[in-house]
């Protein structure tokens, strides 16, 4: 149990995530509320914590962590201060909510998995947000469910409208394919063994230099195989999907979200414009359950260990996106704490 009946967060890094979490603690969810805010942007932070109040701004996210408003901590900043501030984190015993990536890196993702096991308990739950959407629980419960047999093979799409400036194809693989990565791992609960990474004629509407649209292929320790389609310059909006092939019949998340019309000689409905708009509920609903589960003094939802194997599939995606070979995965024996 927190310290204070309503859960006092500090955010760490406020830009564009950031910022949303602020303001989704702030209208959105009940029983937290927007303690501290930490940025290297004085100015921004300045801004922010005077529109909230109790909130205090500071530019050191350790200073934060040790004000005694504070009882979590929801990481938001660049992939690369992850590790320095989840460290900090576990130096004081908190909760952490931890926007994906865990680390950028499988190495710096292990370390901070066995700082964690050295505490003997979970502090940290990780930002794959797609777990909580409702699209995605439904398809996740019903092959629990088992209804129509064992899954074989999953195929995923993956496609936005565009790319910002220096958007490279390693970021396509851990921008962007790792949410496919945590959804293939939560849906089959197994491990990714194993990735390969073709290459198609790229579309005219990518950048110079990246080769887009990619065929990203998976398999699993339990023998699926799984195809994701990646495809960040499609220029038309932002689309994802999952198909699950089991033994006795299928079942596809992604055909449509929202209001599907029949208007003015016309049918259809819209393709979101990016992933916020996508995913708002989603990311509602992530939050909202790690207060809940905070509040209890649990932890629930995707853990290091999720954050450590997605960053060693990355690696191993990347190395296949160089070489066109197929690359194996590689990881630790998966310890107790996660099992």
């Amino acid at each position: 149990m927190t310290s204070h009946e309503t859960l006092g967060v500090a955010v760490i890094g406020t830009g564009r995530m950031g910022a949303d979490h602020v303001r989704r603690i702030n209208e959105v969810i009940s029983g937290a509320r927007v303690a501290a805010v930490v940025d290297i942007d004085a100015d921004r932070i300045k801004r922010l914590a005077d529109g909230i109040t109790g909130c205090t701004p500071y530019t050191d996210p350790a200073a934060a962590m040790d004000d005694p408003a504070v009882d979590a901590v929801l990481i938001a900043s660049p992939g690369p201060a992850h590790e320095a501030a989840l460290l900090e984190a576990f130096a004081r015993d908190l909760p952490v909510l931890c926007e994906k990536p865990l680390t950028p890196d499988a190495a710096s993702a292990l370390r901070v998995l066995e700082a964690e096991r050295a505490l003997g308990h979970r502090r940290v739950q990780v930002g794959f947000m797609r777990r909580y959407d409702a699209d995605y629980r439904s398809l996740k419960s019903l092959l629990e469910q088992g209804a129509y047999g064992r899954p074989l093979m999953l195929h995923n799409k993956h496609r936005n409208a565009d790319t910002p400036p220096g958007f490279t194809n390693a970021m396509m693989i851990n921008d962007s394919v790792v949410h496919e990565i945590d959804v293939t791992r939560w849906l089959l609960e197994d491990e990714i063994t194993a990735v390969r990474v073709l290459r198609p004629a790229p579309t005219g509407n990518a950048p110079e230099g990246l080769s887009d649209p990619q065929l990203v292929l998976f398999e699993t320790a339990g023998g699926q195989v799984v195809d994701t389609e990646i495809f960040v310059n499609c220029d038309f909006g932002y689309q994802v999907g999952c198909e699950a092939v089991c033994e006795h019949g299928t079942a596809r998340i992604g055909d449509d979200h929202g209001v599907f019309s029949n208007a003015a000689g016309r049918w259809g409905g819209a393709v979101p414009p990016g992933f916020v708009e996508r995913f708002e509920e989603a990311y509602d609903r992530q939050v909202q359950h790690w207060v809940n589960a905070t509040r209890r003094g649990e932890v629930e939802g995707p853990s290091c260990w999720d954050g450590y194997a997605a960053a060693a599939v990355c690696e191993a995606g990347v190395r296949a996106q160089t070489t066109g070979e197929r690359v194996p995965v590689e990881l630790i024996e998966r310890p107790a704490l996660y099992r």
